[in-house]
């Protein structure tokens, strides 16, 4: 399908894009670079990729798909660099977490390109960061949000569609703020909620003899704190409006349960807990995913 991948980032997420992409030979060579050039040196070492390139430019020159697999705040300044190389006949796509702000950054940094640019989510991802954790399989079986804006290119687009459903993917198209309020409430407010909990326990001075006790539920319920410090960072702050109003509705109902609680008000708060058990019984996820 592609004669030639351009990965700009080979970290986790690229990486395992340019596994699965050689795997269902949908790309002929990948050319790569990160901003270390350790990175992009062990990329090729792993088979990752075929080409080490020396700037993102270069990693874009003769490609006809681009993966821009960088922290969300890199996005504008990896576009600026890659702009003067961006064909109409190329498909240009990210992997953030959020959409709006990597949407405003593509109008700054690709300017008259935009069109090439599809914003893609793939709902994966692992706890370990890094090109050694590189997994062809990552994006299999998994959901993949894109959120085209009026003036992406119908082309670009169903190339989009094409390829993530060419890796087994289910593909999901919605507005911009649509995902940005969904993932806050979904995935981001639990984020913060797991560091905020770890932190809160740890700063006890008995946190550590209370970790020492914690079992199962607790690892379960705090798997996620274990997260890449540098990109949930980038993600909390660029979407910080939708994750402050998801805040905001999660302490009030908080505190309500805390309410009945304190009055010893028993009856209303099982029928509270009784509703969150219910929503979770009837809760199944759309695809199986760590993120």
């Amino acid at each position: 399908m592609f004669e030639q991948l351009g990965l700009i980032g080979c970290g986790l997420m690229g990486g395992s894009f340019a596994l699965a992409l050689k795997r269902a030979g949908l790309v002929k060579r990948v050319v790569g670079y990160s901003k270390s050039p350790s990175t992009t040196e062990r990329a090729r070492q792993l088979g990752v990729i075929d080409i080490e390139a020396p700037s993102a430019l270069l990693a874009v020159s003769g490609a006809d798909i681009v993966l821009v697999a960088v922290p969300v705040s890199a996005t504008e300044s990896t576009f600026k660099a890659i702009k003067h190389l961006v064909t109409p006949n190329m498909l240009i796509m990210d992997v953030g977490s959020t959409k709006r702000d990597v949407i405003d950054a593509g109008r700054r940094g690709l300017r008259e390109h935009i069109g090439s640019f599809v914003p893609a989510h793939p709902i994966a991802g692992k706890e370990l960061a890094g090109v050694e954790h590189a997994d062809a399989d990552l994006y299999a079986g998994k959901q993949i949000i894109l959120t085209p804006i009026e003036r992406t290119l119908t082309t670009q687009l169903q190339k989009a569609v094409d390829v993530w459903t060419a890796l087994g993917c289910r593909v999901l198209k919605m507005s911009p703020e649509q995902h940005d309020a969904a993932f806050a409430a979904v995935s981001h407010l639990p984020h913060l909620i797991a560091f905020a909990l770890m932190n809160a326990i740890s700063s006890q001075p008995q946190g550590k003899d209370y970790l020492s006790l914690a079992g199962p539920g607790f690892r379960d319920f705090t798997r996620i704190a274990a997260g890449d410090p540098k990109i949930w960072r980038d993600i909390m702050v660029s979407n910080r409006e939708e994750l402050l109003a998801q805040s905001k509705v999660f302490q009030r109902t908080l505190q309500a349960m805390e309410l009945m609680i304190s009055s010893g008000n028993g009856d209303a708060l099982e029928g509270l807990i009784e509703q969150a058990s219910n929503t979770r019984a009837n809760w199944t996820m759309a695809s199986k995913h760590h993120k």
